[in-house]
């Protein structure tokens, strides 16, 4: 095998940025769509240029016609069909979130070893070197001390997909919706990274929209020796997003840290004596990485970059924040 057949599980919104990435790739072609409506997906095939169409899911994962599937599903059915596309051969990028409990993340994580099939998380931010650039500034020290880290990712819903007949995903409660399942990972994901793994308490809180999932949480996070993290997501404001990294020698900010263009990517250090250091960030296109990532594991047998066991903790994390948010009490993620 020296290129990667996949397939799009679904005609989900964010297909239109893995089919650029899967195309840019060198080892890459997109060889099929699914729907669970043939003429929907034949629709979808002939939009995109896609070769093949299937009209269901469970179709295109028995035809033989890929070797990786892009599941953009919502959040509730990441498990079942990530499982079921292994188990029918697969490998699989899945969407963050993973999945919404520990224990879909660990059926996963089963499935993938029992079968030996490539799993990984489609936190696309993570392989960029945006990124990459700034978790080597952290661990050279240049920050000295790291004391906080703020990060938020906010962008508005607007009325018209928060009506009934043309509601939006993330507003459904029953299927994983909530602006923490979708965009507050980002932020909590990047101080995980930067700190090296899960917090060691969290306290949370919520605004409940109409919708019945939170529409604007903050949560905060502590680590070792006093290390902080605050982070923040909402659908109620407009789009704003960044990360910021304080340490006792100076502080990191990484602006669109999580957005699709490279335009106005940028990485300032500022010391703690001197002028801002604006740092040069290669141009890659966003979602590129994760998928070349995913090839180099399949193909090379090199280990993911974001291991499985990043993304046990990502869902860990969200739980205990979401448990604080209700409870009202600091929560120790188990």
């Amino acid at each position: 095998m020296t290129k990667i057949r996949w397939g799009l599980l679904s005609t989900a919104n964010i297909n239109k940025a893995l089919i650029p990435a899967i195309r840019a790739s060198a080892r890459g072609e997109l060889v099929a769509v699914a729907s669970r409506d043939h003429t929907k997906a034949e629709a979808y095939a002939q939009e995109w240029a896609i070769p093949q169409a299937f009209g269901s899911y469970e179709e295109m994962l028995q035809s033989g016609a890929v070797d990786a599937v892009y599941i953009g599903l919502p959040n509730h059915l990441h498990a079942e069909w990530s499982i079921k596309a292994m188990q029918a051969g697969l490998h699989v990028l899945c969407e963050k979130p993973f999945a919404t409990s520990l224990a879909e993340v660990d059926a996963m994580i089963a499935a993938s070893q029992k079968t030996g099939m490539m799993l990984a998380e489609a936190f696309m931010y993570r392989h960029h070197p945006q990124t990459k650039i700034a978790g080597e500034i952290v661990r050279a020290g240049k920050l000295g001390e790291i004391t906080l880290l703020r990060g938020t990712f906010d962008f508005f819903l607007p009325e018209t997909q928060r009506q009934p007949e043309n509601i939006n995903v993330r507003l459904v409660p029953e299927w994983g919706g909530g602006c923490q399942w979708d965009v507050g990972v980002y932020p909590m994901s990047f101080a995980q990274f930067i700190f090296g793994g899960p917090p060691e308490w969290v306290f949370g809180a919520q605004k409940i929209g109409a919708s019945g999932v939170d529409e604007v949480f903050a949560g905060q996070m502590g680590y070792a020796n006093g290390r902080l993290a605050q982070i923040s997501s909402s659908f109620a404001t407009p789009f704003h997003t960044f990360i910021e990294i304080i340490g006792t020698q100076g502080r990191l900010h990484l602006s669109k840290p999580f957005v699709g263009l490279d335009e106005g990517r940028k990485l300032t250090f500022t010391p703690k004596d001197g002028p801002d250091e604006e740092i040069v960030v290669p141009e890659k296109a966003l979602y590129l990485g994760e998928v070349e990532d995913l090839h180099a594991a399949i193909l090379d047998g090199v280990p993911s970059y974001l291991t499985l066991e990043e993304t046990r903790n990502h869902v860990k994390t969200v739980l205990a924040l979401y448990e604080s948010a209700k409870t009202g009490k600091i929560i120790r993620p188990q």
